[in-house]
């Protein structure tokens, strides 16, 4: 089962067509590995506090409660607790005690993940990016829907493909530039030349013992998870056509892309992401291609402007370069506490959401000033003072904040 630290939990994170599918429908055949084709839940549960329009209104009062009422660590102890519910019914169901979350677009709460569940493992998937682009353009027209990177690449209207071949690559590639003991890096060109192998490396970093013939997914297509794995029907739905991993879309790049798309998107990239990324000989011969010797450094202006269509769209606020951390002030195991610090602490929590609604006030009132701020001052001296009830001070009143109080907002 899962703990409220993440472990047994697992991650796989990569921009949307770069082999996500495949990966998982192996990874789930393991006997202790759960999976669906994918969640996407955890965007929603972090996107509560944007408040968006609902038909009963409210709108304004909801965004108040969340941002001006709720401690930051009441409202990630609560998604937590929701998280943990659906994650563990589903591995009750299945009889597996680890579970696999595969959603692409998680790059877009990769702080919040953090933050839940340090000790998760997260898998990062990479690819040749102009394979990506392939791809999308393929399965996009096999269900009949819209991918035109060359009408909406550079178009100023927000596009969501467009922004997971561009700034979702970068959070991504940022995310896990430092080496952590949580990652792991499995690149789609050695899964498909070589699975086995690279699928015992990843049972190694799991924690799992691999078991024979994970990667002949089809002989596995007649059990329950399966049935539940394809259900869904979302993901690659190419997958289900092979019994096991093949070479058909290694170099596909080169005949399904023209020349002006590979151009476009190399530029945007810029040639130093491929050398960071493994794909020299790629980009060698997409020059060979286009005859353009692209530039080191990417698009920085079209960058910034998905970065904030993303923004203006969602209301989500990124911290920049953001690197994963595998231990934000995460929740133990043990929640309990003392008696005489639980009433302190519970008075020192009813204060914290008095000055959080202050503040909030204080920022949008100019003719209420000078009351706001006296009565400001005086709640910050009484949570002094409650601090103080609490024996040996400091210490003990850092463990009730650290459990209790919204941190960042302390």
């Amino acid at each position: 089962m899962i703990d409220n630290r993440g472990n047994n939990l697992i991650f796989l994170l990569c921009t949307p067509r770069s082999g996500s599918s495949l990966a998982t429908v192996m990874l789930q055949n393991h006997s202790r590995v759960f999976a669906t084709q994918e969640m996407w839940f955890l965007m929603g549960l972090s996107d509560l506090p944007l408040a968006a329009q609902r038909p009963y209104g409210g709108q304004g009062i909801v965004r108040q409660f969340y941002n001006g009422i709720l401690p930051d660590e009441t409202f990630e102890n609560a998604s937590r607790a929701f998280a943990l519910q659906v994650y563990n019914g589903l591995l009750q169901s299945s009889g597996a005690d680890m579970l696999i979350d595969k959603s692409p677009r998680y790059y877009y709460n990769l702080e919040f993940i953090d933050a839940l569940f340090p000790e998760s493992k997260r898998i990062w998937l990479i690819r040749n990016p102009l394979a990506v682009i392939a791809s999308y353009k393929k399965v996009n027209k096999h269900v009949n829907d819209r991918f035109a990177m060359k009408e909406d690449l550079r178009n100023p209207k927000f596009n969501i493909k467009m922004a997971d071949i561009t700034i979702g690559l970068f959070r991504y590639f940022d995310y896990f530039s430092a080496p952590s003991s949580y990652a792991h890096h499995l690149r789609y060109e050695e899964m498909v030349k070589h699975p086995e192998l690279e699928l015992q490396k990843l049972c190694g970093f799991l924690g799992l013992s691999y078991e024979e013939g994970l990667e002949k997914y089809g002989e596995f297509q007649d059990s329950a998870k399966s049935d539940l794995y394809y259900s869904m029907g979302v993901g690659d739905p190419f997958v289900a056509h092979h019994k096991e991993p093949h070479l058909d879309s290694l170099h596909s790049w080169k005949e399904s892309l023209d020349r002006e798309e590979i151009e476009m998107y190399t530029r945007v990239l810029g040639a130093k992401l491929f050398h960071d990324l493994g794909y020299s000989e790629e980009l060698e011969e997409a020059q060979r291609i286009t005859g353009v010797q692209f530039q080191m450094e990417p698009d920085r202006e079209l960058l910034e402007l998905r970065t904030k269509q993303l923004a203006d769209a969602s209301g989500c606020v990124w911290k920049e370069h953001y690197q994963l951390q595998s231990n934000p002030g995460s929740p133990r195991d043990d929640m309990s506490l003392p008696e005489l610090q639980q009433s302190v602490n519970a008075q020192q929590l009813q204060l914290q959401i008095t000055l959080r609604a202050l503040e909030r006030r204080l920022e949008k009132s100019y003719v209420e000033q000078r009351r706001l701020q006296s009565q400001l001052e005086a709640t910050r001296q009484k949570i002094k003072r409650v601090k103080a009830m609490i024996p040996f001070g400091n210490q003990l009143s850092h463990l009730a904040s650290t459990y209790l109080i919204g941190g960042k907002k302390r």
